[in-house]
C-alpha cells in the first residue's frame, strides 16, 4: 500500500526545497513572538524609499538581485546571521495562484510569516521568482520581507512596466497601516477569512 506524504512533508517538497533553490533557508517555528501579522494599507508618507525597473532593463534579473540586496541591506532587512521573516501561504499554494484567484471567489489560506536565511548562493529575482513563492517568473518578483524585529518591511510587486521594490519603515508605528488592522479585525466580511481577521 503506497503511503501518502504528510502535511510537514508535502511542505518541505513544494515550499521549502525551491525556497533553498533560491538561496534561502527556511528555519521552521521561530518566528518571534510579537511580529507584525500584516503591514498593508501604509501611505506614500510611510514608505522609505524602494526602486523600480522597467521590464525591458538589460540583465533585468542581475540588476534586479543587485538592487535588492544593496537595498536590503541599507534599510536594515537583515540581522547578523542573515535571517529576516517572508510571507508564505499557509499551505502550499503559489503566489501565481493567489494572484489568478484575487478577484474569485475561492478562499485561500492565509499567508504566514516565516524565518528564513539567506545564504551564500542565492536567485531570489530569478530562481525565487519562479519558485512561485516570491513571485510570478523570473524577473517578475512577489514578495513580502520584514526584519525580524519588525522595523523592516520589504515589498516587491510586479507591475504592468516592471518590478518594483519599496521599503516601510517601523510598520507597527503607522497610524495607517495600524487603522487598516484594525478595520479588517472588526469587518464582518464573508471574503474576508476568519482566522485572517
Amino acid at each position: 500500500m503506497e503511503q501518502r506524504p504528510t502535511g510537514a512533508e508535502e511542505r518541505d517538497r513544494k515550499v521549502y526545497r525551491p525556497l533553498r533553490r533560491a538561496g534561502l533557508e527556511v528555519i521552521p517555528d521561530a518566528v518571534p513572538d510579537g511580529t507584525m501579522p500584516f503591514v498593508l494599507g501604509y501611505g506614500a508618507e510611510d514608505m522609505a524609499g524602494g526602486f523600480s525597473h522597467p521590464y525591458g532593463t538589460p540583465q533585468l534579473v542581475k540588476r534586479l538581485k543587485e538592487d535588492w540586496y544593496d537595498f536590503a541591506v541599507s534599510k536594515g532587512l537583515f540581522d547578523h546571521r542573515r535571517e529576516f521573516l517572508v510571507q508564505l501561504p499557509q499551505g502550499t499554494r503559489t503566489h501565481r495562484a493567489a494572484l489568478r484567484n484575487l478577484h474569485g471567489d475561492e478562499r485561500t489560506a492565509p499567508s504566514l510569516r516565516t524565518r528564513v536565511r539567506l545564504l551564500e548562493r542565492w536567485d531570489i529575482m530569478g530562481r525565487g521568482a519562479v519558485s512561485a513563492f516570491l513571485g510570478i517568473h523570473s524577473g517578475h518578483p512577489g514578495f513580502a520581507m520584514m526584519a525580524l524585529d519588525s522595523s523592516v518591511y520589504v515589498c516587491a510587486t510586479t507591475g504592468e512596466v516592471g518590478a518594483n521594490v519599496f521599503t516601510v519603515r517601523h510598520p507597527a508605528r503607522s497610524e495607517n497601516v495600524l487603522r487598516h488592522l484594525e478595520w479588517m479585525a472588526r469587518r464582518d466580511d464573508t471574503y474576508l477569512d476568519r482566522e485572517l481577521r
